[in-house]
């Protein structure tokens, strides 16, 4: 387990609403500091109530939420609680965001469609914002959204530790497709491991045909490096595709856990041995029974870039 950092923080306070008050809680854990107290309830008609329970005037405020299912109402938590944390005259306020929602909606492919993402980053700095700290985001350029500092993280550390104790000395890193050959590329190089892509055409949305494998998976072990996993659709393909080339066994990793619809039957059924996860989405009750699913925690790595943010050192160092 990763040592505890070593606070200097009378003036920072960590608040969530109820999207993923677990990371919530271990983040202030790591950070010695208690968990800020607010009520976040819902009225009969569905509108949501919410109260910041303690003064906040001055402080350095990091507001933890990703904006997972459901993603209307935690992202609407996130922007009420920044709104309520701004005209309490907090002196700074930063959302910390474990999963952008609407983050794969980041351009105008289609004739009139919004650019969602672009949307999303305007609503958290109207509501008050004063910079992102954001993890694994889909397309790096949603930085770019925004008006404010944006700090984005990356959970290659956390899963690069899992796996560089890894029992396959055939390993093969795996882009699922061409948009993530960079993101597979960075976890080859650091695991000093080769590099292979899937080539796939999307027909629909949520629907992938995979064509070809780019590389030499005749009797390794691949690895699909991802940074999501919603229907699971891609990456059974992309498995099978891999095993009619030879390889031997398919494992993968992604960072955020959005398995919606027949995401966790669908890994179940599969020739993957394990998919590796991360806690920036909490589970569900289906995806936690699942015996080949494991979860690592980015507490440790999100609490360090809090720390740095609040005593203004580089975040930099976190991505090595």
């Amino acid at each position: 387990m990763a040592a505890k950092v070593k606070p200097n923080l009378d003036r920072l306070k960590v608040f969530t609403g109820n999207a993923n008050a677990a990371l919530a809680s271990e983040i202030c854990s790591f950070l010695g500091r208690k968990l800020g107290e607010a009520s976040v309830r819902q009225f009969s008609d569905g509108e949501i109530y919410l109260q910041v329970q303690e003064n906040v005037r001055g402080m350095d405020v990091f507001v933890v939420q990703p904006t997972c299912t459901p993603v209307e109402r935690n992202m609407l938590e996130l922007l009420l609680m920044i709104d309520a944390l701004k005209r309490a005259s907090a002196e700074r306020i930063t959302a910390v965001l474990p999963y952008y929602g609407y983050a794969r909606q980041d351009r105008k492919d289609k004739p009139r469609v919004p650019i969602s993402a672009k949307l999303v980053a305007k609503l958290l700095e109207t509501a008050g914002a004063d910079r992102i700290l954001a993890l694994d985001l889909h397309a790096a350029q949603i930085q770019g959204f925004f008006d404010v500092p944006v700090d984005h993280l990356f959970a290659a550390p956390v899963m690069i530790e899992y796996f560089k104790n890894s029992k396959h000395d055939n390993l093969i890193i795996v882009s699922p497709d061409a948009g993530g050959v960079e993101r597979a590329r960075a976890f080859a190089k650091r695991l000093n491991k080769p590099l292979a892509i899937i080539d796939k055409r999307r027909e629909e949305v949520n629907v992938a045909e995979v064509m070809h494998i780019i590389g030499d998976v005749a009797g390794k072990h691949c690895l699909i490096v991802d940074d999501l996993i919603d229907t699971a659709g891609t990456l059974v393909k992309g498995a099978q595709a891999l095993l009619r080339a030879g390889a031997s066994e398919v494992s993968a990793c992604a960072t955020h856990a959005v398995l919606s619809g027949p995401a966790v039957q669908r890994i179940e059924e599969s020739a993957i041995e394990e998919v590796v996860l991360t806690n920036s989405i909490p589970l569900s009750r289906e995806a936690a029974r699942s015996s080949r699913i494991r979860v690592l925690s980015v507490a440790s790595l999100l609490a360090r870039a809090i720390q740095s943010i609040h005593e203004e050192t580089s975040v930099s160092t976190l991505f090595v």
